[in-house]
């Protein structure tokens, strides 16, 4: 069997045995639920040094094969688990993640991924500003999220396009490069939303079987900014301008 070969991109870290470890949570999870057309690659050899996957021959998807991603997505999300996050850290992209086993959806979102986040900005102004504000909202925001969880569920964590590939020789499609954790399922949707990539197809099969609440909106905003920090903290300025809107997003859960 062909391989792709992985070398870890913060050397000397555990990124490329915890890619390893979420890549075999949603296997399971995938063949827990009887999902058979949305896949995950082989892993031929993990270590900290390298990840061997096994080869998939991609192209463009289909409006076929989205309806496939949207279906089979929505059936993974329907799946429960007892809590919310993860028994460990990992990483999303080159940030680090940090985890625990909780039943508070909205105070683990609030700590463990913006406060995070927050935490990591360079510019102490800015920094301190988004602190503050965080905790003018922390418990209206805590409860928003708690109220309209649909979860705790499996979630890839990092869905963007690039981490989709569609099979050039059949229906199948393959997830890769998760950061894998149990969370309210719209993380996931909120996160192909923010760089485009996802047709009508997709979101049409997906709420054909786990449709989204009428929350979903105002969730997005908040879910999203979580990924503009990381973004903002990872290349920079240009994804600033993400950042403040998602910070206006927390900020309307005051007045709900």
């Amino acid at each position: 069997m062909q391989g792709f070969i992985k070398t870890n991109p913060i050397p000397g870290s555990d990124s490329l045995l915890c890619e390893a470890q979420g890549l075999e949570l949603l296997e399971t999870a995938l063949n827990r639920a009887g999902i058979r057309d949305l896949r995950i690659p082989t892993r031929l050899e993990i270590s900290r040094e390298r990840l061997c996957l096994s080869l998939i021959e991609s192209a463009s998807g289909s409006d076929s094969q989205m309806r496939v991603l949207g279906a089979a997505l929505a059936t993974l999300h329907r799946e429960r688990s007892p809590q919310y996050g993860l028994g460990s850290a990992n990483y999303i992209g080159l940030s680090p993640q940090p985890n625990v086993k909780t039943d508070r959806w909205g105070e683990f979102f609030i700590e463990y991924r913006l406060g995070f986040q927050i935490d990591r900005i360079t510019d102490k102004s800015l920094r301190e500003r988004y602190l503050a504000e965080l905790r003018q909202c922390q418990e209206p925001l805590a409860q928003f999220l708690n109220e309209t969880s649909r979860g705790p569920a499996l979630v890839h964590g990092d869905l963007w396009s690039g981490n989709v590939l569609f099979d050039r020789n059949g229906q199948q499609v393959w997830l890769i490069d998760p950061a894998a954790y149990y969370a309210d399922p719209d993380v996931d949707l909120a996160m192909t939303e923010m760089f485009g990539g996802f047709s009508d197809a997709f979101y049409q099969s997906y709420d054909a079987v786990n449709p989204r609440s009428d929350a979903y909106p105002l969730k997005r905003r908040i879910y999203n900014f979580y990924h503009y920090l990381n973004h903002y903290n990872l290349f920079g300025s240009s994804y600033l301008s993400g950042c403040e809107a998602g910070l206006t997003a927390l900020n309307e859960t005051l007045y709900r």
